[in-house]
């Protein structure tokens, strides 16, 4: 890093109320390595740092006004209504400084309305704020905003993904010791360059097939705030279209990979598989599940370097060997992604309102490693194939025969595609007619995984009061199918059947118990 001149005078202004026109109210101060931003009342200006890094320059005003630009250009796609724009620091006559004054520029701003700090991600994920719903709707925003997002086919790829891998192997070499194992440094690297040579041809097809996209490039949680009760992706990165072009799996894999760090799997495999199911990332054309371990790895190992070089430079003895840790835990992490898994097929079927749904959403963290199981649930495949959101109500076309046909041997033709990715499968669905629960039963013996078939029942009452007091949920059946349903010749019943009409915490014990988590 070099700094090419000093900013004090622009930062000393803009740590006054007076820069804002407020009175007494003091103003916030948020201090980066390549920013600094200043928040007061209702507005918030962020000041690029007169900086350059191999990655960026912020040398002149000029460079910093064209990089202010870019910010709000590629923020607006996500967040429209917090980036106002560009706003200049001027020299009036008298010599003061003020913003977008009359006097010649100086520097530039990028321009913000200012929101609850209390929403943000990592602040809602630290106080047990984020639930289910939230999280949904993120993977719904993320999958919206990816679908949208310019194609870049001059960038990713095999060769994008191997500078990656390249540069993270550059950090750690001769600047871990003493604070990280050598070895497993080494054993990184090396295990990261046998996945890319392996999905070498892979990457560079979801490259061609449009899959690498200009993306937030930055997408973990302190990057995600609540606007209007709805998430909202902020702060993705102007500076280096490197860092910005690349996989959509990638970008995802970051959020991802930070929830595990905070110890939130539940969530990280919400999102994991809520993405999925709405792009099909899933399936054997775009191949998602062979390349997402070597995406959760390498973002695990750049946080690892980050706070490597922090640990080192930082004063403070007691924060430094904080970060030390943290680099620590971040590498584990980025080799526990590269672990060979020990793939299995589960199935969970049971008529609308068993809980079969619920139950697969709480047994994928377990069986599997992080970011867990795939599920592969019929109402959603449905939905996925009718061009649907998630949460629309198909009529009587989405539910002929043959599109019921169409649905299930999509849902077993991803299960074969998850098996053979090395991912453990869990297949959702009311699996009532024999010939089914064979079907998926024999899909796991051809693939040589074991297979594990949970039936889980209830009182009918039960069942109906389920379905008629459930919100949010991707299925389209109501009292009328349920009662269709219930007519039903299930033949003989060879998997292990759960009585789910108790508490919740037994029926899940049950459920844990019958595939060994």
């Amino acid at each position: 890093m070099s700094q090419t001149e000093s900013q004090d005078g622009v930062i000393a202004f803009l740590s006054s109320p007076v820069a804002f026109g407020a009175g007494k109210d003091p103003v916030k101060i948020v201090e980066t390595h390549i920013s600094v931003v200043f928040l007061c009342q209702d507005r918030v200006l962020k000041l690029k740092r007169a900086v350059t890094f191999p990655y960026l320059d912020f040398s002149t005003p000029e460079k910093r006004k064209i990089a202010c630009e870019a910010e709000v250009r590629i923020n607006s796609r996500t967040a429209p209504t917090i980036y106002k724009g560009v706003v200049a620091v001027t020299r009036e006559a008298d010599g003061t400084l003020a913003v977008g004054g009359n006097g010649a520029p100086i520097d530039w701003l990028v321009d913000m309305n200012r929101f609850d700090e209390d929403t943000l991600f990592d602040r809602l994920a630290q106080d047990g704020g984020l639930e289910r719903p939230m999280i949904e709707d993120l993977a719904d925003s993320i999958a919206k905003f990816h679908q949208s997002a310019e194609i870049r086919k001059d960038a990713g790829g095999a060769k994008g993904t191997g500078l990656i891998i390249e540069n993270n192997g550059q950090c750690f070499a001769g600047s871990a010791e003493g604070i990280l194992d050598q070895g497993d440094t080494e054993k990184l690297a090396r295990l990261s360059k046998q996945m890319l040579d392996a999905n070498a041809g892979l990457l560079d097809k979801r490259r061609d097939d449009g899959r690498v996209r200009h993306c937030h490039g930055d997408l973990h949680l302190r990057n995600i705030c609540l606007i209007d009760g709805r998430p909202t992706l902020f702060d993705g990165i102007e500076f280096n279209e490197e860092f910005a072009n690349i996989d959509v799996l990638y970008d995802l894999a970051f959020l991802i990979m930070d929830l595990e760090h905070r110890g939130l799997s539940d969530l990280a495999n919400i999102v994991f598989n809520r993405y999925l199911d709405i792009t099909g990332e899933g399936s054997a054309v775009a191949g998602g599940l062979r390349v997402m371990a070597l995406f959760l790895s390498m973002r695990a190992a750049i946080r690892s370097h980050v706070d490597l070089a922090q640990a080192k430079a930082l004063s403070d003895s007691d924060k430094a060997r904080a970060r030390a840790k943290e680099s620590g835990d971040y590498l584990k992490m980025a080799l526990d992604f590269l672990k060979p898994s020990s793939p299995k097929l589960i199935a969970v079927g049971g008529l609308s309102g068993s809980g079969k749904s619920r139950m697969a959403r709480v047994l994928a963290p377990h069986v599997a490693r992080a970011p867990g199981a795939r599920i592969l649930r019929t109402d959603s495949i449905r939905k996925r194939l009718a061009g649907v959101p998630l949460t629309s109500r198909l009529g009587a076309e989405g539910y002929t025969p043959e599109m019921t046909e169409r649905t299930y041997r999509a849902m077993m033709d991803e299960v074969v595609e998850t098996l053979a990715a090395g991912g453990t499968a869990i297949a959702d669905a009311v699996f009532a007619q024999p010939e089914e629960r064979v079907s998926i039963a024999e899909i796991a013996a051809n693939a040589g995984v074991p297979f594990v078939g949970l039936w889980l029942e209830a009182p009918p009452g039960v069942m109906a009061k389920r379905v008629t007091e459930r919100q949010r949920n991707v299925s389209d059946a109501d009292v009328g199918v349920l009662e269709k349903q219930l007519t039903y010749d299930l033949g003989p019943m060879e998997w292990q059947r759960i009585d789910s009409s108790g508490p919740k915490e037994e029926t899940v014990k049950a459920g844990l118990a019958a595939v060994g988590a």
